[in-house]
């Protein structure tokens, strides 16, 4: 071997190495020595292994990990190897013992201490690392915990990021400074802070307590993690950075949110590590955001549905509470419902709503025509009486200006469905039913939701597509503000040549 190769990944949702750790001491009660400190770390190791279990990878020759790629001398990846990896690069560093100390008490809301049992920062990190490396290696070649795409994610050089980082770190920084600045004028009994810092750092102060829910991290704090993103790497710095902002429950903006959550992505992390427990300020529900990456709405409903299904309501409930990443608690049953009141208020015969569900999901519902739809209109109801109680649904006006461009391409496509069905071998349905019906939704009750219905009965019934239907298929999903991989559903009907 010329050099260790970057090991295969596998998919890990949570929250990995030295930040994955002190979210355990957070969720623990303080340990009351440091035998009981060093209990959480095994723990936490074992925890691991359960959780991801090797599933269908099995221990794989040398022969065979060569073809693959995968690293033929170095069987031990796993948790232990990853925390080992964020440890030795504290411990390495020119960090001040008392910076890497504030930055694990941070992270891991102060409950472990290692001064008070008579450790540097170091020692306990050490023996951290000695723990790890008792730990039998694992027998499964190459695995990895993170980053958690399962395709392999390979992180951007240091340089490329660590900008970035240490501006995200330091806007929240600035912010503390000056909400410090406001503590201390009041604690001196001064009226308003004017006087110290200005009518401008006054509104930034109240504007921040408004957005924080609780107390913001110490500048000290705030500059030991930059420390630790320029000086360490920037892909620790900031896993522990959102560490201590979900210890601290502070509160972020939706911009910096999906900021977060741009640099995850660029570092290979999972989107969970980025949202779970943090405090995000949501904006309101809005129906006619356009923010799902994918489908959404009944034609998503739709394409999850199979024949299979044992409980209508719990598979709908499933869709009404996937939530994408990134979007406001409630949304997918918002736009569920909104999809549903449209057709459920519309004049289509219900014959043609059954016909459309079916030609849409290749699988008749439980239920006919309009008593399916109550049916998932309840349900959608339920999911936001608990995720958005102050949420009053609402049928935006339908977007009309693209009605005639989506009935050319419906009208174009039926020709050549003709003499198919849709569910050909379980209560089929002529496709003539469901063209008709897809014309009806474009033309009378909405051209967005009746395009993505159109999408989803070119899967149900195979219809192969020519490059350049593909091509205006996207343009129209660009204009309707769809997401990236929403059109791209259909891809695989494109012919070859």
């Amino acid at each position: 071997m010329t050099g260790r190769q970057e090991p295969y990944y596998v998919d890990y949702d949570a929250d990995f190495g030295l930040s994955g750790l002190t979210e355990a001491f957070t969720l623990s009660p303080a340990p009351e020595d440091t035998g009981a400190a060093l209990g959480l770390v095994t723990a936490k190791l074992d925890a691991y292994d359960r959780e991801c279990p090797v599933g269908s990878v099995d221990h794989l020759s040398a022969d065979e990990r060569s073809i693959l790629g995968y690293d033929t001398s170095h069987d031990d990846w796993g948790y232990a190897e990853e925390l080992r990896e964020d440890v030795r690069g504290l411990v390495e560093s020119p960090l001040a013992d008392e910076a890497i100390r504030a930055v694990w008490r941070a992270a891991a809301g102060g409950g472990w201490d290692p001064a008070a049992h008579g450790m540097s920062a170091r020692d306990w990190l050490r023996r951290i690392d000695e723990t790890c490396a008792a730990r039998p290696p694992r027998k499964v070649p190459g695995r990895r915990p993170a980053p958690g795409s399962w395709w392999g994610a390979w992180r951007p050089a240091a340089d490329e990021v660590r900008d970035d980082v240490v501006a995200e770190i330091a806007e929240i920084a600035e912010i503390a400074e000056i909400a410090e600045i406001a503590e201390i004028a009041e604690i001196a009994g001064i009226a308003g802070i004017a006087g110290i810092a200005g009518i401008a750092e006054a509104a930034e102060t109240r504007s921040c307590r408004e957005r924080s829910a609780g107390f913001l991290p110490s500048p000290d704090i705030l500059s030991a993690l930059e420390e630790v993103a320029v000086r360490v790497h920037p892909e620790l710095g900031f896993r522990l950075f959102l560490r201590a902002l979900k210890v601290y429950s502070v509160r972020i903006e939706k911009a910096r949110y999906d900021r977060f959550q741009a640099l995850g992505e660029r570092f290979g992390h999972p989107a969970a590590l980025i949202d779970l427990g943090l405090d995000i300020a949501w904006p309101p529900i809005d129906t006619a955001r356009r923010d799902a990456t994918w489908d959404f709405g009944f034609s998503h409903l739709a394409g999850q549905a199979h024949q299979d299904w044992r409980d209508s309501r719990g598979e709908i409930r499933k869709t009404a509470e996937g939530d994408d990443f990134g979007q406001t608690p409630g949304s997918a049953a918002a736009v569920l419902l909104e999809d549903t009141l449209r057709l459920l208020r519309s004049a289509l015969p219900d014959a043609a709503v059954s016909a459309l569900w079916t030609g849409a999901s290749n699988s008749p519902g439980r239920t006919d025509g309009r008593d399916w739809l109550r049916l998932i209109a309840d349900v959608c109801r339920e999911r936001l009486r608990e995720a958005a109680p102050a949420y009053t649904p609402v049928v935006a006006p339908a977007r009309t200006e693209l009605a005639d461009t989506v009935l050319r391409e419906v009208r174009e496509t039926a020709p050549a469905v003709a003499d198919k069905a849709a569910s050909p071998h379980w209560h089929p349905v002529p496709a003539t039913d469901v063209m008709d019906a897809l014309e009806h939704v474009v033309t009378r009750i909405d051209p967005d939701l009746g395009f993505r219905l159109f999408l989803r009965v070119l899967i149900t019934l195979s219809v192969p597509l020519a490059q350049e239907q593909y091509d205006r298929y996207r343009a129209i999903g660009e204009r309707f503000g769809y997401g990236e991989y929403h059109v791209s559903d259909v891809e695989h009907l494109i012919e070859a040549g």
